[in-house]
């Protein structure tokens, strides 16, 4: 038994991504039960968990596996190879990639890309009020609420999870398409009249488009 072995067991096994801690935590704390069986890996520091996930990704590789490690969400987790996508669907006959609207991708790029961000800023940019749009988000776990803006009537500040970037592979917001570009690009922003609820709707709500491009993804993570 060596550590390659031990952090790839621990991989399999997870339920989601670890961090290079948690692994490391759980590769020295075995056998805390148990004294009777000595932890040889008891010693084992991040820096070496660290050096054996990048050693089973170049494995995987090498060796041309049907599955992949992927570093995404700040951690790391055993995925099915995309490529394979049409054969591991079929143990999921009744599940389909959730989807989103187009208004949904929209309002969800503009929250991701210039987070914190408050309800009337988006409507700003949008044309249109998002209270469905913005409810549909929250309820899929793809954007939350972040705090309250130092601005009159402290309206709702609103950011995307550590589920989006999960879902879409990501390891931070830095890894974001054109991400320098677009945050420093200059948007429209809700007007604060002295007095008014800079919460207030917009005019009119659009309501929800036919469904567009799917939020799913063809990796699924081992069990």
């Amino acid at each position: 038994m060596n550590l390659l072995q031990v952090v790839e067991a621990l991989l399999f096994s997870a339920q989601g991504p670890l961090t290079p801690r948690e692994v490391a935590s759980a590769v020295k704390s075995a056998g805390d039960e148990d004294r009777l069986s000595p932890n040889e890996f008891a010693k084992t520091n991040e820096m070496e968990v660290a050096a054996t996930l990048e050693q089973l990704k170049i494995n995987y590789i090498e060796q041309q596996r049907a599955f992949q490690l992927l570093e995404k969400a700040e951690g790391w987790q055993l995925a099915s190879d995309p490529q394979f996508a049409p054969w591991v669907r079929q143990l999921f006959p009744a599940a389909k990639p959730a989807r989103l609207t187009p208004p949904s991708l929209e309002t969800l790029a503009i929250i991701a890309y210039r987070q914190p961000i408050t309800r009337a800023d988006v409507e700003a940019v949008r044309g249109v009020a998002i209270d469905s749009v913005l409810q549909t988000l929250m309820e899929r776990g793809l954007v939350k609420i972040g705090g309250r803006a130092e601005v009159p009537g402290r309206p709702l500040l609103y950011e995307t999870t550590h589920f989006f970037l999960e879902h879409f592979g990501l390891r931070n917001l830095d890894e974001l398409p054109n991400s320098d570009e677009l945050k420093r690009r200059e948007l429209p922003k809700a007007k604060l009249p002295h007095g008014e609820d800079a919460t207030a709707p917009a005019p009119r709500d659009l309501g929800e488009e036919p469904a567009a491009d799917p939020i799913g993804s063809d990796q699924v993570p081992s069990s």
